[in-house]
This record gives C-alpha cells, structure tokens and sequence, in this order.
C-alpha cells in the first residue's frame, strides 16, 4: 500500500503526494531451504528441460527409496521391482507437471508408487510377507530428533519390527511406513496419503499404540 507524505508548502498544507511502493519481484519457484532438497529440485527443473542425465541422478538418489517403500506394501521382491521400475516410467512421462510445493521430490515418487500399488492390490489377492534382508534401518532418511514414538521403534530388531507392522491395518501399516520407515515429515506423509497432517498424527497414535502390543513382550 501507499503510504502518503505531507509536504508544506505556504501557510496552506499541499496536497499529499504518494511515494510509489515497491515493485514486487515475481519468481518462478519457491526455492525449498534445504541445500539437498533444492539440489534435487534443480535436478526436476534440468530434466523438464530435457537433461535426461539430470533425471538419472534423480533415478539413482531415489530408486533403493522407492523400492523399499513398494516391498514393505506388497511383499514380493519381484513385484516390488516392476512397481518401481514403472514408478520411474511414469515419473519420467510426466514430470513437466510438476513443481515445488514446499517437500522434497521424493514424496511424489512416493505418492506414484503408492497409486501403483493400489492398483495391484484392487486387480489381485496377495499375502503380505515382509521380507526383512532388504530394508534398511527405521527412519534413515530423517535428521528431526528421534520423538517417543520413533524411540519406541528404534528400540526393536528389523525382524520383530516388521513382523508386526505386516500385521497392522492398511492405513496404519501405510502411515508406519511412511513416517518411521521411510522418515518423511507428518506434512509429506499427509500429502501422500491425501489426508490432513491431524488426521496423519492421530493415525500415528493409534498405529504406534497398536504396533507396541503386536511386539514381542520382550520388546515392548
């Protein structure tokens, strides 16, 4: 807004004269602070360009984080590698459309693979099986001081862990995953389960309250 500024001129008071605010500079993008977050996000905008080794280094960063999302869901090694090899196969067709929106990109490569699954899951029955030998530690990818919760976790073998999760219900599994497995924000995880981040939260009570009494006495 304008501001106005008296100027005086004679024994009358002149007329205000506005100073001109000033021109907001428009960008492109929102750029994210993180230094590796924006790091990949140059890399989206390198292969919106047509840089298809831009989108192999995205390929390469995100590919072992894909699968070991899709193979905590289905199960099956080799199902789990054609979902995420048509992950990256639909990532590749459409990511013109995409843009900064305040999460890394890894949460859309999450959200494609999710919608993959869903659709494999709705065209078959399958046995969930936790295969244990191929997932890495809980909640890698985060650097947030570990919460109770996430202690509660941590604490647990590979083996009981999953066990247990493989048992809980789809959302509470799902949002298990995603946060303490995975490591993604209560924001990421809202984004890729198209729910709002006090429904996640809640999720996230009763799955972890669920998870302790699935554990092993020994573990609890």
């Amino acid at each position: 807004m304008s501001m106005p500024i008296a100027v005086a001129a004679g024994p009358a008071p002149a007329r205000l004269r506005a100073v001109d605010a000033p021109v907001p500079v428009e960008r492109d993008h929102i750029e994210p602070r993180d230094a590796a977050v924006a790091e990949n996000w140059e890399l989206v905008r390198a292969a919106q360009r047509g840089d298809t080794a831009a989108f192999g280094k995205l390929y390469d960063r995100y590919v072992d984080w894909v699968y070991r999302y899709v193979l905590l869901r289905v199960g099956d090694r080799h199902l789990a590698e054609d979902v995420t090899s048509e992950t990256f196969l639909r990532a590749l067709r459409r990511i013109t459309s995409i843009s900064y929106q305040g999460r890394d990109v890894g949460a859309w490569f999450t959200t494609i693979a999710r919608n993959l699954v869903f659709d494999h899951v709705k065209s078959s029955r399958y046995r969930l099986e936790i295969v244990t030998d191929e997932v890495a530690e809980p909640g890698s990818r985060g650097s947030e001081a570990p919460g109770p919760e996430q202690q509660v976790i941590s604490r647990t073998t590979s083996d009981e862990l999953l066990r247990s999760i493989a048992d809980l219900g789809d959302d509470q599994r799902e949002c298990i995953i995603l946060r303490f497995i995975q490591g993604y924000s209560v924001a990421e995880t809202a984004a890729i389960m198209q729910r709002n981040e006090g429904a996640v939260k809640a999720l996230q009570h009763r799955a972890v309250r669920r998870l302790a009494k699935l554990l092993p006495s020994g573990v609890r």
